[in-house]
């Protein structure tokens, strides 16, 4: 079987950095997905996903070092589901309404936009890449 998940979204906050009891270097941070359309009324739709990544090793202190948030991004990576219900994580908000997280263990992540974040017009050239397997230190 085969899972590959590919999305383009906006980093929510600083990405946090820690390391596992035997030293393995791992981080968090979400990254914003948003959708518009056009109803059938003339009205404007939206909608915005919030996706939790974790990061490994290299990959865990590249995104450490170089993102901040608001920076645009494209991530790659497999869906974790909720090991009680195979689906995303549901949870109670504060305010009591339901919510649901999703997932996702980076495998390829590269950086787009401008480095002082969002997804302004200034593009980099050429994308920052970064696949575990592609570092040369």
């Amino acid at each position: 079987m085969y899972m590959n998940l590919v999305f383009v979204g906006n980093l929510g906050d600083q990405p946090e950095m820690r390391y596992t009891p035997d030293g393995t270097p791992v981080t968090n941070f979400s990254v914003a997905v948003n959708r518009k359309w056009n109803n059938s009324d003339g009205s404007q739709g939206e909608e915005t996903i919030w996706i939790r990544c974790t990061a490994w090793r290299k990959t865990a202190e590249v995104v450490n070092q170089y993102l901040s948030k608001g920076r645009q991004v494209l991530v790659e990576g497999r869906l974790n589901p909720d090991r009680e219900t195979g689906g995303p994580r549901v949870y109670q908000r504060n305010d009591g309404s339901s919510g649901a997280s999703y997932e996702v263990t980076v495998e390829t992540i590269k950086f787009l936009g401008s480095a002082q974040g969002g997804n302004g017009s200034t593009q980099e050239a050429v994308p920052v890449s970064f696949e575990e397997d592609a570092i040369p230190f």
